[in-house]
């Protein structure tokens, strides 16, 4: 199960997220801030709260990194130890802008 709050300031989409992003819970995600990120300079994951990433929640990372390259980026703060384990593993903590 994930839950997540979507916060607006000006052009600055944060989006909180708290339980597990995984095959079941990313699509419902991504489809939830599509057409936030086409309106956001900036794209911000708070993940303080989150407390699983499978590889469909890196694939998500992965493509909305790409995503706001074009513009002011995609930012995650408060990445918990475990989920950072996953990050660095996988290489995405050298590609992803982690705060």
């Amino acid at each position: 199960m994930l839950n997540f709050e979507k916060k607006i300031d000006g052009s600055v989409l944060t989006v909180l997220l708290d339980g597990k992003l995984d095959t079941g819970t990313t699509p419902e995600l991504a489809a939830a801030i599509e057409a936030d990120t086409e309106q956001a300079d900036q794209v911000i994951f708070d993940m303080k709260d989150l407390k699983y990433i499978s590889s469909a929640g890196l694939r998500l990372l992965l493509s909305l990194h790409k995503k706001m390259m074009k513009k002011d980026g995609f930012v995650i703060r408060n990445v918990n130890e475990t989920n950072m384990e996953i990050l660095d593993f996988t290489g995405f903590a050298e590609i992803l802008n982690i705060e």
